[in-house]
């Protein structure tokens, strides 16, 4: 009996741990569903009631209009003008491929096209849809609108699409807007519901994209209660699209249209600087190509002549050209020598039409030489063995670092894109990315603009500015956001001595208004608007000893590949100037002849704000002038 009772208070013992374990088990366990009961509740709440709404509600995206853009005077450059377009909406009970050949009996459509749309409807969801057809004009508009009837699914629209009202003339500028591709959607935030709408445009190229954050605004959104077949019952709420920000800029529209005129018949760049607060009045890049195109549609015919064009119309010249600088950059060689001490203005060097260096020579421009040069001299008349001992003594480093003080080798911040930081050599580049050491006659070519160096058209044009003005001019493009200006800071002094500055503004004038200056022909009469400058040639080709023997080839019997680019850079007027202009004619020859009238003419008319008075112009000149500026004055009135 006891042996009994101890067993079975021996089993009521395991009994009850494994009760009590058990017990405490299911407790766990229903702790833990309470707990995850109550995170469904508290947490999950409005993700499950948005699913079972979804069975209900139909939510639907509402567009932004897109801000404007206007220029410095608040003429509108970028618009969003009417676009009548048709869309097609998937319908389980209609025969899509009826209703899209039953279409293109009215507005025809090519049978790629339409196993395209086809296709893309079959990959979508229910009520979901595509345009079939986009820029219809008022005609056809009319006729589909009268077929609705036997077109189920089909939905005729009226959108706004974005116009440039100035089509080439500032198409670099401001580039265009496109639908929005993979590449698009890895550089703006996913969690963007612009991304959700169908053939959204955003910006592509130009201050399009540069400010698209600005210009694209916010979307709307709007609620409809829909039964199972998904007919709406009625509107439940609606948050309406905000508007993109409008944008002023600082472009001067109507010397954009001059400048542009001015150059038609050149592959070429200009850029116009406002010295009073460094925005730029006018960027202009020819040949150009119409924007419209992009956003309304292109041939294939017309993209493969853009495409394979030797003068690349769809690149911006002016910020993304690299060219050597030529003797344009000979002013910052003189700068670097003049502050560090090397060279008084009087010190003399004697050209005698080339300079040599270990048996190798190096020529000037000027066949039998310029004599005996100072530096007035050598800026003047560009005398290339002055700044070949000039540069063997500054040395390419310090030649670089007074380079990068004045914007060259240095990307320009503005909101465009493709802008070309250029080049600034120096030792340390040369052994880094050519694995080479440095040459003394790699400074020599330097020296006068050429070797390794490279410059965009807006590069010199600040290089300019800041000679001008002595202050570190940092070009701008928007002068207001929304209506609200935008400020800068050009106050900042680039830390080079007056004096220095002096003299090479001294050079820069008699550049121009003395008769041996290389632009002497491109002066201006009227005291109150004459001009300084550096012309610059950049030599695309190598020059034999031979054909130096027999006579240099001139520039117009080259093909036109093998021509030198022109170049000049300039302010105006002289005192007190308040513009700065670059101008790069590719292959145009010499820069005196060719670029400088043109830089004359651009800079006359940013200071009269119209068409240049012939009494500017020196008396034999003006019958020539009269003839171009006539030309050009009947096609803006046209344009």
């Amino acid at each position: 009996m006891e042996i009994n009772s101890f067993k079975k208070n021996i089993l009521e013992k395991k009994y009850s741990r494994r009760s009590i374990i058990i017990g405490a088990s299911q407790l766990i366990l229903v702790g833990f569903l309470i707990k995850q009961m109550r995170q469904i509740q508290l947490n999950e709440t409005e993700k499950y009631r948005l699913l079972a709404e979804e069975n209900r509600i139909d939510i639907q995206i509402i567009p932004p209009l897109r801000g404007l853009i206007f220029d410095n005077d608040g003429t509108l450059l970028a618009k969003n003008k009417e676009n009548y377009r048709i869309r097609i909406v998937k319908d389980k009970d209609s025969n899509l491929s009826k209703v899209i050949d039953d279409f293109s009996k009215i507005i025809n459509i090519r049978d790629e096209r339409k196993i395209q749309i086809l296709k893309k409807l079959q990959e979508q969801r229910s009520k979901s849809s595509t345009i079939i057809a986009d820029n219809v004009n008022w005609y056809e508009f009319k006729k589909i609108v009268a077929n609705l009837p036997s077109l189920p699914g089909i939905i005729p629209e009226v959108e706004l699409q974005r116009y440039y009202t100035q089509s080439e003339i500032l198409a670099h500028l401001l580039g265009y807007v496109g639908s929005i591709s993979s590449k698009d959607i890895k550089r703006i935030s996913n969690d963007d519901p612009i991304l959700q709408i169908e053939d959204f445009k955003i910006g592509k190229v130009g201050i399009e994209k540069g400010l698209d954050k600005f210009l694209r605004g916010q979307v709307g959104l709007s609620k409809y209660e829909v039964n199972a077949s998904g007919k709406v019952i009625r509107k439940l709420s609606e948050k309406q699209s905000i508007s993109g920000k409008d944008i002023h800029l600082t472009i001067d529209s109507n010397l954009q249209k001059f400048s542009m005129l001015r150059i038609k018949d050149f592959s070429a760049s200009v850029v116009v600087i406002n010295l009073m607060n460094g925005s730029i009045s006018a960027m202009v890049s020819n040949p150009s190509y119409n924007p419209n195109k992009f956003v309304e549609g292109m041939s294939q015919e017309d993209w493969d002549v853009l495409r394979k064009s030797k003068n690349q119309p769809l690149a911006n010249k002016a910020i993304s050209g690299n060219y050597p600088p030529g003797s344009t950059f000979k002013m910052i060689v003189a700068i670097a020598a003049l502050e560090e001490n090397l060279i008084s203005p009087d010190d003399i060097f004697e050209c005698n039409g080339f300079y040599e260096l270990e048996g190798r020579k190096f020529h000037c421009w000027k066949y039998s030489g310029h004599g005996n040069t100072n530096l007035l001299k050598g800026l003047e008349e560009s005398c290339d063995v002055y700044f070949y001992n000039l540069a063997e003594r500054v040395g390419i480093d310090s030649i670089a670092k007074i380079a990068k003080k004045f914007g060259i080798g240095i990307s320009p911040d503005l909101p465009l894109s493709g802008i070309s930081k250029g080049l600034m050599p120096s030792k340390n580049w040369k052994k880094i990315n050519k694995k080479q050491s440095w040459f003394t006659g790699d400074t020599l070519n330097s020296g006068i603009g050429q070797g390794f160096i490279l410059s965009s058209p807006i590069q010199i044009a600040i290089m300019t500015s800041r000679i001008a003005t002595g202050l570190e001019i940092k070009p701008t493009l928007i002068k207001a956001i929304d209506g609200r200006p935008v400020t800068y800071d050009q106050k900042k002094s680039l830390g080079i001595k007056k004096r220095t500055l002096d003299i090479i503004r001294k050079a820069m004038f008699g550049v121009v208004n003395n008769k041996k200056g290389t632009a002497f022909n491109s002066r201006v009469v009227e005291v109150k608007n004459n001009l300084a400058g550096k012309t610059g040639t950049s030599q695309v080709r190598q020059i034999t000893e031979d054909e130096r023997k027999k006579g240099i080839i001139k520039n117009e019997d080259l093909p036109r590949n093998q021509r030198d680019h022109a170049l000049f850079t300039g302010y105006a007027p002289n005192i007190n100037p308040k513009f700065s202009i670059s101008v790069v004619i590719e292959h145009g020859g010499g820069g005196g002849k060719v670029a400088a009238p043109i830089a004359r003419d651009i800079l006359l008319y940013a200071l009269n704000g119209n068409m240049p008075s012939l009494e500017a112009y020196p008396f034999e000149e003006r019958n020539n002038v009269d003839k171009i500026l006539n030309s050009i004055k009947r096609e803006m009135i046209s344009k």
